[in-house]
């Protein structure tokens, strides 16, 4: 018999989906949304193609007691959807401080899924933290409108290193105080 270790994160209820701790058993939806190159192109750290174990290793440390980010996946099986729809994640700073990261499976692009996994995590403030920050590339303005809908304000210009690209990319990065 093998038992699932069940991290302390709350669960976060939207109208259409739950934000709820990954389990093993996303590992194979996970991947097959991950290794959408279009997924992986606007992610700092989703490698393309996806090599194999990348998904179990990820969620391995997600559930780890010693994570740095809590990850919850987008849950849609309350609508009548699939058990993962995307990933949310908030990474943990330093003076009461989150970094939000997030990813939607294409097919569920500009449905507002995005905005609205953002703003219940924002609503929910889990970590209690003071202030969180999100940044996104520069060629993704889909995801600036989700962070600016959502209350976040543009900070300034910067560049963050994508695997899928194997490049640096040019970043908005935002704010929200809380």
């Amino acid at each position: 018999m093998k038992l699932e270790t069940i991290i302390n994160q709350p669960v976060i209820e939207t109208e259409r989906f739950d934000l709820r701790p990954l389990r093993r058993s996303d590992v194979g939806l996970i991947e097959h949304y991950a290794s959408d190159e279009r997924v992986a192109r606007m992610t700092s750290s989703i490698p393309h193609p996806l090599p194999p174990s990348a998904t179990e290793a990820f969620v391995t440390r997600s559930m780890s007691e010693d994570r740095v980010s809590d990850v919850w996946v987008m849950d849609a099986t309350k609508d009548g959807g699939p058990e993962v729809i995307g990933i949310i994640s908030l990474k943990r700073l330093d003076r009461n401080q989150s970094e939000v990261g997030f990813w939607v499976a294409p097919i569920y692009w500009n449905t507002g899924v995005a905005s609205m996994a953002v703003e219940a995590l924002v609503k929910a403030n889990p970590l209690n933290n003071s202030t969180m920050f999100a940044s996104v590339f520069q060629d993704n303005p889909a995801s600036a409108r989700v962070l600016t809908n959502c209350g976040f304000q543009y900070l300034g210009d910067a560049e963050t290193y994508s695997v899928a690209r194997d490049a640096n990319v040019a970043t908005w990065t935002y704010s929200r105080k809380l």
